[in-house]
C-alpha cells in the first residue's frame, strides 16, 4: 500500500467506511510509515473539533421572511414602458442585420480552407497506402527482441503509424541484495516490511524471528518500529509461528507499554492456536495484578477450549488472591 492510498483509507476510517479487510491493510502501513501515522491521528484531531463546533441550521422563519423580503424587492421594481421594449427590439435586429455580411465572408473563407485542406489529407493518404504497399512487399518483418526477467508492468504501447511496428515500454524486477547490521534502520525497515507484505510464510517467520530476538536482546524496539509491526503479525498473521515468535519478542514490553498488554491480552482470549494462548497467559504473569489481566484470566479459565490453559489460568488467578 502506498502513502496515498492510505491517505484516502484514513478519511474512509474516520467517517466509518472502511471494510474490515481494508483496516487490517491499513493498520499494517501505518505499523511502518510515521507519515500516514500521523496523518491520521491529525484526521482524528480535526473530527473531533468539528463535532466540538456543529453548524447549526437556519431556522424555517429566516428562510420565510428572506424569501418574503426578496419577493417584495421584485414586485417594487417599476414596469417596463413598451415603447422601451419595442426600441430595445430594433436595436437587436440591426445589430443582427450588421453582423450578417461578416458572417457570410467568414463561412465562405472557412468553406474554402476546409474543402482545400481535405483534399490534401485525401491525397497523402492515397501516396501512405501505395508506399506501405511497397514497404510490405520489399522489407522484411522486424522481430522483437525477447526480454530477459520478470516483468513488473507494462508502461505504455504505441503504434508507429503506417506501419506493424508497436513499442511496448515496460519495468522489470530486478533482484537486489542489501547487507547490513540488524541495527540498521534499512535492514530493520526491509524486516518489517517482510513481516507484513511477504508471500511466503516462511520469510514472514524468519523476519519475525530476528525482529523479536532484538526487542528480546533488550536492543532499540520503539514502539512505532519494531514493537508496533510485531503487534501487527500477533494480531492479523495468518501462520501461527509467526504469531508465537511475534508474541515472544513483545514479552519484554508487558509491563511498560499498555497497548503490547492490551495486544496479548487478545491473543489470550481469541487466538485460536493453544500453543500462543498459553504462552500469553506465562507472559501476563508479571501484570497478573491488573484489572483487565484478571478479567481476561477468569474468562479463559472458565470457557477456554484447552483444559491445560484453564487450569493454568485458576492456578494465576489463585495467587492473586493469596496475594490480595
Amino acid at each position: 500500500m502506498n502513502c496515498e492510498l492510505a491517505h484516502e483509507r484514513i478519511v474512509m476510517a474516520a467517517y466509518g467506511e472502511l471494510p474490515d479487510d481494508a483496516t487490517h491493510e491499513l493498520e499494517r502501513h501505518l505499523a511502518t510509515c510515521t507519515a500516514c501515522a500521523q496523518e491520521r491521528e491529525q484526521m482524528r484531531a480535526l473530527k473531533l473539533l468539528a463535532e466540538a463546533y456543529p453548524l447549526e441550521e437556519p431556522s424555517p422563519n429566516l428562510v420565510a421572511r428572506s424569501r418574503i423580503r426578496l419577493e417584495e424587492a421584485l414586485d417594487a421594481l417599476p414596469p417596463t414602458r413598451w415603447f422601451e421594449r419595442l426600441l430595445q427590439k430594433l436595436r437587436n435586429n440591426a445589430a443582427s442585420l450588421q453582423a450578417a455580411p461578416i458572417a457570410a465572408s467568414l463561412l465562405l473563407v472557412i468553406g474554402g480552407g476546409v474543402g482545400s485542406l481535405g483534399g490534401y489529407f485525401v491525397a497523402q493518404n492515397h501516396a501512405a497506402r501505395a508506399g506501405e504497399t511497397v514497404a510490405v512487399a520489399s522489407t522484411p518483418s522486424r522481430q522483437a527482441d525477447q526480454p530477459d526477467g520478470e516483468i513488473a508492468n507494462i508502461s505504455s504501447i504505441e503504434r508507429e503509424p503506417n506501419s506493424e511496428v508497436v513499442a511496448v515500454r515496460f519495468n522489470q524486477i530486478v533482484p537486489r541484495e542489501v547487507h547490513g547490521s540488524l541495527d540498521s534502520p534499512s535492514i530493520r525497515k526491509l524486516l518489517m516490511l517482510a513481516s507484513e507484505n511477504a508471500p511466503s510464510a516462511g520469510i514472514r517467520d524468519d523476519s519475525v524471528g530476528l525482529l523479536a530476538s532484538e526487542c528480546r536482546l533488550g536492543h532499540e524496539c520503539q514502539p512505532t518500529g519494531i514493537r508496533e509491526a510485531l503487534m501487527v503479525s500477533l494480531r492479523y498473521d495468518r501462520n501461527a509461528g509467526v504469531r508465537l515468535k511475534a508474541l515472544e519478542g513483545l514479552q519484554p514490553y508487558v509491563v511498560e507499554d499498555v497497548r503490547v498488554r492490551d495486544a496479548v491480552l487478545e491473543a489470550l482470549l481469541n487466538d485460536g492456536d493453544p500453543r500462543i494462548r498459553t504462552n500469553a497467559v506465562s507472559i501476563l504473569e508479571p501484570v497478573e495484578a491488573d484489572a483487565s489481566v484478571r478479567q481476561a484470566l477468569r474468562s479463559v479459565a472458565s470457557s477456554d477450549r484447552n483444559p491445560a490453559i484453564r487450569l493454568v489460568s485458576r492456578q494465576v488467578l489463585s495467587r492473586v488472591n493469596e496475594m490480595q
